[in-house]
């Protein structure tokens, strides 16, 4: 690649960043049903033709983000597995970090959701399929302590797919997160905290992995 093609390149990079900025701020600002593309252009000070030439439309554009919402969970979970001692504890720390991320930022949490919940069509457009990957790379990372776990003893080896597993433990820390994003009056009516909450689903999970 020649250095002017590089650098065009870096630019087209560059202004598409700038969008997706753009596009993130007021994703956390307003929620992304009144997000127009309008206003992603006014807030990136550039054009509303620019903005159509690097996404197609608003939904186009929902995947960059997911895609970087997704990149950040990968990154925070690997954060996350650092320096625990075995398989077990890596996966209790995914999932609460899994809660810290939803919690701390809910935007990102929210265009992953929207994304898990839209209807996948015949042919996968570049921006989807890169979502896709990045989500299979979340999974990997869950994946890979489960194995981690299995290996030194801390997580029984009942032949359980550990693909399969990664999936029941995200689904089951949906759930949690859930109700402790719109139940938390119904928590402290049952006289349980968030963190009461949370520690114990952390407690439930890992009693049901462990041998």
């Amino acid at each position: 690649m020649s250095s002017i093609t590089e650098r065009r390149q870096e630019e087209r990079d560059r202004r598409r960043a700038e969008i997706v900025d753009a596009a993130e701020g007021l994703y956390a600002e307003l929620g992304w049903d009144a997000v127009t593309m309008d206003h992603v252009a006014k807030r990136g000070r550039l054009s509303r033709a620019l903005v159509y030439v690097y996404f197609r439309d608003k939904a186009d554009l929902h995947l960059a983000l997911v895609e970087r919402a997704l990149d950040t969970l990968r990154q925070r979970f690997e954060a996350a597995r650092e320096g625990k001692p075995r398989g077990i504890d890596e996966v209790e720390a995914i999932g609460r970090c899994y809660f810290a991320f939803a919690h701390e930022l809910p935007h990102y949490f929210d265009a992953c959701a929207r994304f898990e919940a839209r209807a996948s069509g015949a042919s996968v457009q570049p921006n989807e399929a890169a979502c896709v990957a990045a989500g299979h790379r979340v999974h990997e990372t869950i994946v890979a302590s489960l194995n981690r776990g299995m290996a030194d003893g801390s997580i029984r080896p009942d032949g359980a797919d550990p693909y399969v597993t990664a999936l029941a433990l995200w689904a089951f820390m949906l759930g949690v997160i859930q109700i402790t994003t719109t139940k938390p009056g119904l928590l402290q009516h049952e006289g349980t905290s968030v963190q009461q909450f949370v520690d114990y689903a952390m407690g439930m999970a890992r009693r049901t992995l462990q041998p």
